[in-house]
């Protein structure tokens, strides 16, 4: 299909090169560190929901596997016992919450969030519409669009920092800085929109508008360790990765995914040591180059 997002973004990942340096390179540390918690490697796991069709428990064998490496999780739609039984493996956690049209449930899945020791909490903004199946619902269950108030509300109701997920626009990443919010995921949600512009095409100019007030992590077909690097390059803080957990998942459950996200930290380690970065916030951006128009960004 023309306008499927999925296909536009990985053409765009596809379309960045790098450039290599080597005088003077050091061995490079890709430890990550964000909202007090220092973890291995800036690769996280996308906020993923129902996953027993994959493995049984399969969101907990995620934990467990992210666990064993150090990584942080992301974690999406389910129930309460869900996010339970993911916090007692002790990996470090951020709950994204649907927008449900009643702002009390919303409420209470932070507060629920915060007695489990999640590090952090946010909403997924983009699923206000659902689909255009199902548009107004998830899983038969109301939803809404949330105002800049309604964000408000959100943050000022925990004391842990409240991330917005699906900005994709200069003008809704300024709203999350006037909202106070304590981050921001750079995505499209894998295409609700046909024709969506890739994360990583508007990335600098988010990175931009935020201008430092707050970690940008980005999701929408992130799958290796040069996907995480270009990422990084273009201003993110750090990358998350979504249906590429999933197979690793299914074929070897904790294991699977520990040994997949070790794989995408060294291939980002490799791509950082032969650029001279010598760690994620010290990575140059004009290593990237753009294909598309034979050159370095033309903006």
């Amino acid at each position: 299909m023309n306008g499927d997002s999925d296909r536009i973004t990985r053409e765009y990942f596809d379309s960045l090169l790098v450039e290599m340096r080597h005088i003077d390179a050091v061995e490079p540390s890709t430890e990550f560190s964000v909202y007090g918690e220092t973890f291995s490697t800036p690769a996280t796991l996308a906020a993923l929901s129902h996953l027993d069709n994959v493995r049984p428990n399969g969101l907990v064998e995620m934990a467990k596997g992210l666990k064993a490496v150090n990584a942080l999780m992301f974690y999406g739609m389910g129930e309460d016992t869900e996010l339970e039984e993911i916090a007692a493996t002790g990996v470090k956690v951020i709950k994204i919450i649907k927008p449900h049209a009643d702002n009390k449930e919303v409420i209470r899945r932070i507060k629920h969030a915060e007695s489990v020791g999640a590090l952090a909490v946010g909403m997924d903004v983009d699923h206000a519409f659902g689909s255009k199946n199902a548009r107004g619902q998830v899983l038969n269950l109301p939803m809404t669009q949330k105002t800049l108030e309604d964000i408000k509300l959100f943050v000022n109701s925990t004391n842990l920092p409240f991330i917005v997920k699906g900005v994709l626009s200069e003008r809704d990443a300024r709203k999350c800085v006037e909202a106070g919010a304590g981050g921001v995921v750079v995505s499209h949600h894998h295409g609700l929109l046909d024709y969506a512009a890739p994360p990583l095409m508007i990335l600098r100019r988010i990175v931009s508008a935020i201008n430092g007030k707050m970690p940008i992590f980005v999701d929408c077909g992130i799958s290796s360790g040069m996907d995480v690097f270009k990422a990084l390059a273009l201003g993110a803080d750090a990358a998350c990765v979504g249906r590429a957990a999933i197979g690793p998942l299914k074929s070897s459950g904790a294991d699977g995914v520990g040994r997949l996200f070790m794989e995408i930290t060294n291939e980002l380690n490799w791509a950082m040591a032969v650029t001279c970065s010598a760690d994620i916030k010290h990575i140059d951006p004009t290593v990237i180059w753009f294909q598309s128009t034979s050159g370095r960004d033309p903006r």
